[in-house]
């Protein structure tokens, strides 16, 4: 992501930004930046190295996830405006202190790459919502499984799909951006159920199937189901509200609205079944995705505007997949807010046990192999 970023901004796609340097503690990045960019960016082989530059007055952070939280905040505490990849961090506590420092300096623009939220699908959604132009919600359901990934895609960095490198599978790392796009168009939901299975498709540590259930201070429900091991996948919302529809699929949005409050009209209406009239509306529109999202923060540093996607949004998404996580190792709904400290003392049992695992297997193979090298010796 670090490079595709370097050469949008490079190719001066994003209005009002200039590429002045990059990091890396992979040679073979660093080499990478050497070859593609400008001879006149400065290479770092450390990200805090880069943010003492001078020159710099903003940084986008895209590396492994624990890193998130600790670079931005020293970012904003040497007053360099930040953009900080997806997800904001693995737990609430580092992000909920990453926040806190945001609030601390607010001369400084910090969001986060949320890039989904330039769908105009989405916004229309989202709109819809704030404005209650088709009553209160009654019903979520996304099926979200078009996030399919090879084993060679886990095997690609040695961080990933483990619970002490990445800190989560699918949830945290591809649906971060789907669970960011519901609290943002639904809101946060009061509670959690979800079952997170473990390597149902895939040689991994983490999950790679989730079915999470959720619901809401006014009675409404809400499900989320997705996988990295479907092909081909869906990627379907539906939105039921007490006045309409929104359903989302393959591109396009299809609002049905009706002119009454259909609780309303389930008590007064003098008919077992009848036809109420309705209207129908369908959208399709293609995301700016990344270069929307990098373009608005460069305006919001440069003019002051309001961010499409701030950083302080990032811990909602977040507080959601960590209460499902918790909800799976326990087997319990879980209430928001979460209790940071409860899952974070849960995650750490989870990194200890998978490491324990992981020394385990190594002793074994080594003791094979230490076997059949005594065998070896002894024949020879």
């Amino acid at each position: 992501m670090g490079a595709g970023h370097a050469r949008r901004i490079a190719n001066g796609d994003i209005k009002g930004m200039a590429l002045v340097a990059v990091a890396d503690r992979k040679e073979t990045r660093r080499q990478w930046a050497a070859k593609h960019l400008s001879e006149s960016i400065k290479i770092y082989e450390e990200g805090e190295d880069l943010l003492k530059d001078a020159e710099i007055n903003a940084v986008l952070i895209a590396v492994p996830h624990y890193q998130h939280p600790e670079l931005s905040i020293r970012a904003m505490e040497n007053g360099i405006n930040v953009m900080c990849e997806k997800p904001a961090g693995v737990y609430t506590k580092q992000v909920r202190e990453m926040n806190l420092c945001a609030d601390m300096h607010p001369e400084v623009t910090f969001a986060v790459m949320f890039n989904q939220r330039t769908n105009p699908v989405y916004i229309r959604m989202h709109d819809m919502v704030q404005s209650r132009k088709y009553g209160s919600i009654k019903r979520i359901n996304w099926i979200i499984t078009d996030w399919y990934r090879t084993q060679h895609y886990y095997n690609s960095g040695e961080w990933r799909a483990t619970w002490n490198g990445e800190g989560g599978g699918v949830l945290i790392n591809q649906c971060i951006h789907n669970l960011n796009i519901w609290q943002w168009i639904a809101g946060m939901p009061k509670r959690i159920w979800a079952n997170c299975k473990i390597s149902q498709y895939h040689d991994i540590q983490v999950e790679d199937v989730v079915d999470i259930h959720a619901e809401y201070e006014n009675g409404a429900i809400a499900t989320f189901t997705t996988s990295t091991g479907e092909y081909p996948g869906t990627n379907r919302m539906e939105l039921v509200g007490t006045k309409g529809k929104a359903v989302y699929e393959s591109g396009k949005l299809t609002i049905t609205f009706i002119d009454e409050n259909i609780k309303v009209l389930t008590k007064t209406m003098q008919e077992s079944m009848p036809n109420v009239p309705i209207k129908i509306f369908e959208e399709y529109q293609k995301e700016s995705g990344h270069i929307g999202i990098l373009n608005d923060f460069s305006k919001a540093i440069r003019t002051g505007l309001k961010l499409l996607a701030p950083g302080i949004d990032g811990i909602k998404g977040l507080s959601i997949a960590n209460a499902a996580y918790l909800s799976s190792w326990t087997g319990k709904w879980v209430e928001l807010p979460l209790d940071g400290k409860e899952y974070l003392e849960a995650l750490k049992n989870k990194q200890e046990e998978y490491q324990s695992t992981t020394q385990m297997e190594k002793v074994q193979k080594t003791e094979v192999l230490e076997e059949y090298a005594d065998r070896w010796s002894i024949r020879w």
